[in-house]
């Protein structure tokens, strides 16, 4: 009989988004005449952009004809786009084009990007944080089993929370692998030049290796808090940065994002040598992945066009007026409410501290709206509550109005 990998077994139930959905489903099934509106997971809910339809309507045309038919393309991407990027994301920071790598989400990035280190290292992520940090490298051996306090044996955690303005301090404990999110998913706050600049000088001093999800880089608006980590002196050596089109410009559905895995930055062999980390990602990259579909990617492309970056500014400008109408109206509530303004996504302290997956169900049987518990995405978690921006304007709305009318504390 096969082996399984039984580091599976180490993980903590279900995938967050799978028991909320679970719960949601009973919830419809025990209540159909009930209008549930959700501002739980992150999904977009506007269109794609005109322009990036028009680009992949005329690449579906090519396909039908052979002279324009393409057939498998660079696993690392296409040229057209990954000259797109850096002229529109990168320009000026020294990032080349085999430094980029176009893939299918940062989802699948952020995960996969574990397997070209050893199991020996020593991870830290910050407590709250995406599951799928901690997630893939439980599954991959790199963690003890989960402990009491739902922490896992062998990982460093960062905590944030309102005491420390949800900015990360420094570990104790050296680690090798060091995971940021900015803007934050799930507490939607960011950090500054100054404080990521700290982490940058740490990693260098300490030969650690920083990845940097900048999913929502797009949604910052304070010019204090830079949009991509490369702005920041020193990252070159020690930062693999994480992009995504899903919630910049609605491709959760049509899937595409890329790595930047500078060529300067570094891992150690057994024997104690450097090795660049870029050639081995590069491998991983081309054994284990085709490309992302060339219609994609030429929907991905028209983002940056005029027409593009209007249609892009004007979705997350959708989305953030929802941020602001939810923010504000828990704050009419009496609601203690963080982020909303650099990212799309409300961090709430629950009422009198109220377990956050009770106030799931209270939201859920008493007002009928979703979101997500905070203890889901770990320890510091507990006792705040993450909602979306992603909904439409009409039903976020009204789901706030429900809220301040008619929840009961």
């Amino acid at each position: 009989m096969a082996k399984i990998n039984e580091n599976y077994l180490k993980l903590a139930g279900s995938y967050l988004f799978r028991e909320t959905a679970h719960r949601t489903a009973a919830y419809k099934e025990a209540h159909p005449e009930a209008d549930v509106i959700s501002l739980g997971i992150g999904d977009v809910t506007q269109p794609l952009p005109k322009a990036c339809i028009e680009a992949m309507h005329k690449a579906v045309d090519e396909m039908a004809c052979s002279s324009t038919f393409r057939g498998y393309g660079p696993e690392q991407g296409y040229s057209f786009l990954i000259e797109k990027i850096i002229e529109n994301n990168y320009k000026g920071l020294g990032i080349e084009n085999d430094e980029i790598f176009i893939s299918d989400g940062a989802k699948s990035d952020c995960g996969n990007i574990q397997e070209i280190f050893s199991v020996d290292n020593r991870i830290a992520i910050t407590d709250p944080v995406y599951p799928v940090y901690l997630d893939t490298n439980v599954m991959a051996g790199r963690t003890g089993l989960l402990a009491e306090d739902g922490h896992y044996a062998g990982v460093t955690y960062l905590s944030c929370n309102a005491e420390n303005n949800f900015c990360p301090e420094l570990p104790e404990e050296r680690p090798d692998l060091i995971y940021l999110c900015c803007p934050n998913n799930p507490t939607g706050t960011t950090l500054n030049r100054e404080q990521l600049k700290v982490w940058v000088d740490y990693a260098r001093e300490n030969e650690s290796v920083i990845l940097f999800d900048a999913a929502y880089n797009a949604y910052i608006t304070d010019e204090d808090v830079p949009r991509t980590i490369f702005e920041i002196e020193g990252a070159h050596d020690v930062a693999i940065e994480f992009r995504s089109f899903s919630k910049t410009a609605g491709f959760t559905g049509t899937r595409c994002g890329y790595i930047v895995l500078p060529k300067t930055v570094m891992g150690k062999t057994a024997d104690g040598s450097r090795q660049a980390l870029n050639p081995l990602w590069n491998r991983r990259h081309t054994t284990k992945f085709n490309g992302t579909a060339y219609i994609i990617q030429r929907g991905a492309e028209a983002i940056y066009t005029p027409e593009g970056k209007q249609q892009v500014k004007e979705i997350i400008s959708y989305y953030m007026e929802n941020a602001r109408i939810i923010r504000e109206g828990l704050t009419a509530a009496g609601v203690t409410a963080f982020g909303g303004v650099n990212a799309p996504y409300i961090w709430l302290k629950t009422p009198d501290n109220m377990p956050s997956w009770d106030f799931f169900d209270k939201l859920l049987n008493e007002v009928n709206i979703v979101g997500t518990p905070g203890a889901g995405f770990g320890p510091c978690g507990e006792g705040y509550f993450r909602l979306t921006a992603f909904g439409n304007r009409e039903k976020t709305i009204e789901a706030v109005e429900r809220i301040r009318n008619n929840l009961h504390f």
